[in-house]
C-alpha cells in the first residue's frame, strides 16, 4: 500500500508543476497606423494576461495583419 500512496502523491505533484501552454491570436483588418497600434496593444494585453496566470506558459502569439 505505501507504494500506491507514493505514486498518487507523485502524480499530484506533477500535475501541480505542469503548466498549460497557451497561445494568443491577434488580428487587425487594415494597414492604417491606428490599426498597427491596435496590434501592438493586443500583443501586450495577451502577453500580460497570460503571464498573470501562474498555471499558464505562453507558447506563442499568432498574428494576422
Amino acid at each position: 500500500m505505501p507504494t500506491l500512496r507514493y505514486e498518487r502523491l507523485n502524480q499530484e505533484r506533477n500535475m501541480r508543476e505542469t503548466k498549460k501552454r497557451v497561445a494568443a491570436y491577434c488580428r487587425v483588418s487594415t494597414d492604417n497606423e491606428d490599426q498597427a497600434n491596435s496590434f501592438e496593444s493586443q500583443r501586450r494585453y495577451f502577453r500580460q494576461y497570460i503571464e498573470r496566470n501562474p498555471d499558464w506558459e505562453l507558447y506563442e502569439i499568432f498574428a494576422e495583419m
